[in-house]
């Protein structure tokens, strides 16, 4: 998906925006300038057009503050990174230093942008806009992200400069490396692209300043998808750490399968949590990988201690493979490829609808779903509606009322009849319909 970045000086009402054209309540809002310190991310849609969104930070091009200083880099970070900018400014405020600043920054970009005008809330502020044609970035367009009038005029033009999706099928496996800074990303890559037996190719990405590889192991073609690319020098160790968020999230969106690096010396962190979170809620296959297994003392720490260890901090993944490695010593690195690729045959498997009932079915029958609000709960049909990832489809009389509780112990049992190591699965619970009952 394209990458379309919010710019502009604090206090416009970029996160204001950000909300209205995720719909929904996702920034941070308050009337206070600088609220919105990192950088923010969402997917979006206009004109049957998906988007990644990105909201920065107000940009003060020449304070020496370190927050500021901060919080311009990161913007600029976007800005480097996306397709198309929304430039946002303040009508009531008119043209100000600091946006005249900013306009050339953009201009020097040579990134697509598109000026908005925002705190227009009546039609007859939308005067006000024709100053900031100064700025020389093209026609403005008034509009007041607090009640939505005239948003969708600007965004037929935003999304008119993205790249449309899946221009062409690409059916080659493609793997992610994620993980936090310094876990051995590149390493890995390296590693994997080092080996005798595979060649390498390198092919422009979709996401712009990233290069992925084609690694051919045993006659197969499989992409890299490089997250480690964070080749620029900073001063602000913050805008790093932001700019891999940005890198990590659209290579998920891009993958097949996510292998996911653990350093084995710090074990499970915070940020580890949230990646597989997120790989998981984008239903990617996943891999967790422990990398510098060669470091850890062994008469301390055995792999079944530490795989117990991860396994009591993420008992929703239980289902996730996990494998020890060492990039240096490409100790089991070619084992990456080899889950990932029986991993992503799982994603693509279909079960046969007969097969299930007469299984699946059986089972749940033997132990129903409790009685809710005095009403039995009958489980009648199920059948797989897609693949890559998984998605089942369950009939019953009363889907609203079937427990949390209940949906996990089905999915416990359909792991337990079909193999889905490493793939996130998703259920439906739809109202039977008549011609079943």
């Amino acid at each position: 998906m394209g990458l379309v970045a919010i710019v502009g000086r604090p206090n416009v009402g970029k996160s204001t925006l950000f909300n209205r054209i995720i719909e929904e309540r996702h920034a941070i809002v308050e009337s206070e300038p600088g609220v919105t310190r990192d950088r923010l991310y969402a997917k979006g849609e206009w004109a049957g057009k998906s988007f990644q969104l990105v909201d920065t930070g107000g940009i003060v091009p020449d304070s020496e503050e370190l927050f500021d200083k901060a919080i311009r880099e990161q913007a600029m970070l976007a800005i480097d990174e996306a397709d198309h900018i929304i430039f946002v400014v303040d009508s009531r405020d008119g043209v100000t230093p600091v946006d005249a600043e900013i306009a050339s920054l953009l201009r020097q970009s040579k990134k697509p942008v598109t000026l908005v005008v925002n705190k227009c809330d009546a039609p007859n502020s939308d005067l006000y806009a024709s100053e900031f044609y100064s700025l020389g970035l093209g026609d403005p367009f008034p509009i007041s992200a607090l009640n939505g009038r005239s948003t969708g005029d600007f965004l037929d033009q935003v999304v008119a400069d993205l790249p449309t999706e899946h221009d062409e099928e690409d059916s080659r496996l493609k793997i992610a490396v994620v993980g936090r800074p310094n876990v051995g990303k590149s390493s890995l890559t390296n590693a994997l692209l080092g080996k005798d037996r595979m060649v390498v190719t390198p092919i422009a990405g979709t996401t712009r300043d990233a290069i992925d590889s084609i690694v051919t192991y045993y006659g197969q073609e499989i992409v890299l998808i490089d997250t480690a690319g964070l080749r620029r020098r900073s001063q602000i160790k913050e805008s790093v750490e932001l700019y891999s968020t940005m890198r990590t999230s659209r290579a998920i969106e891009r993958c097949d399968v996510a292998v996911v690096m653990i350093d084995a010396t710090q074990g499970l962190e915070h940020q580890d949590k949230r990646i597989l979170s997120e790989v998981e809620a984008a239903r990617k296959g996943i891999i967790i990988a422990v990398n510098k297994w060669d470091l850890v003392e062994k008469d301390t720490k055995t792999a079944d201690a530490f795989t117990a260890k991860i396994r009591e901090e993420l008992r929703t993944l239980d289902y996730v493979p996990v494998v020890y490695i060492s990039a240096v010593s490409k100790q089991r690195i070619t084992k990456v490829l080899e889950m990932a690729n029986a991993i992503q045959e799982r994603r693509l498997a279909r079960i046969p609808t007969h097969e299930m009932n007469e299984r699946l079915i059986d089972i749940l029958e033997k132990t129903p779903p409790p009685s809710i609000r005095g009403r039995d709960l009958r489980i009648n049909y199920v059948t797989q509606v897609r693949s890559a990832p998984p998605v089942f489809a369950f009939f019953l009389n009363f889907p609203d009322l079937l427990p949390d509780s209940y949906k996990r112990y089905i999915e416990r049992q359909l792991r337990k009849l079909y193999d889905f190591e490493g793939v996130p699965i998703s259920f439906l619970f739809r109202k039977k319909s008549k011609d079943r009952e």
